[in-house]
């Protein structure tokens, strides 16, 4: 298998080197250009780091509005070119949403200057391709879900880079896991699902009471939760953990090892759900 950049290409053990991609550039005039591509790397598997803040994910929820709205463009949210903290969260929140949304042979390009006057050339690659449309048209209600789903289960509490496999009934991750994977990933520490583009933004977890302890040991707490002082637990910013998947979501399905659905306390069912496991 091809090693792949850091956040870089949808494929997804992401360690090496850059990808060839078609990109959103936007251009002096303010407009965006994408360019095609001569080729598309191949992947293999769901295997994915984590490492976004969940003050990152909480501090702009609502700012994805005005992205969902039209096709993905920097014209849509000024807070790309913020040159101060506000900025910085949010760009690491577009660049973790690119690599949930676009597939391998996208990418999204923009500049920004900070306040020393130096300008940044940004190209934040895609990797799982879960919205891979969101470049030429408005991202609709699955898309809406399933990146939504990918940002929560890419947040650490702790800002820690752990890899981990994800899993889903949808599609394209339904068929990137293969046996080795599910091997070589055998302990599911829970799921996530919400929808960030929603007029009230919403995420959700639950956790895999089995594996409680080993997601712990990971530092990987937006599931399984982190223990407060009063003993209740706590949950990485706006991620509320529900509690236990077994009383909320479907029994895991047997050979691909994810849950195929979960009730969501206030929307309902939903199959737009992503279940990670842990080595």
């Amino acid at each position: 298998m091809k090693t792949k950049s850091v956040l870089g290409c949808a494929g997804i053990l992401l360690v090496a080197t850059g990808c060839m991609a078609p990109e959103l550039e936007l251009g002096a005039d303010g407009t965006e250009e994408l360019d095609s591509s001569a080729e598309a790397i191949e992947s293999g598997n769901a295997l994915s780091y984590n490492a976004l803040s969940y003050n990152a994910l909480s501090y702009n929820a609502l700012s994805y509005n005005a992205l969902s709205y039209n096709a993905l463009s920097p014209r849509a949210v000024s807070a790309l070119r913020d040159p101060g903290a506000g900025g910085d969260l949010f760009r690491t929140l577009v660049k973790y949403t690119v690599s949930c949304a676009l597939n391998e042979s996208q990418s999204f390009r923009f500049s920004w200057t900070d306040r020393a006057g130096t300008v940044h050339r940004e190209v934040y690659a895609g990797h799982l391709g879960l919205a891979d449309r969101w470049d030429r048209r408005p991202l609709d209600a699955d898309g809406k879900q399933m990146v939504s789903a990918c940002l929560a289960a890419h947040t650490n509490r702790y800002g820690v880079s752990v890899l981990i496999s994800m899993r889903s009934a949808e599609n394209p991750l339904r068929r990137e896991v293969g046996p080795d994977e599910l091997d070589e990933y055998p302990h599911i520490e829970g799921a996530f699902w919400g929808n960030l583009f929603a007029e009230t933004p919403y995420l959700r977890a639950c956790y895999n009471a089995e594996n409680v302890d080993v997601a712990h040991a990971a530092r990987r707490d937006c599931a399984a939760g982190h223990p407060g002082a009063d003993g209740e637990l706590e949950g990485c910013g706006m991620i509320e953990i529900v509690g236990d998947c077994a009383d909320h979501c479907s029994k895991l399905h047997r050979s691909g090892e994810y849950y195929k659905n979960c009730d969501d306390p206030e929307s309902g069912k939903t199959r737009y759900v992503v279940t990670t496991a842990l080595r």
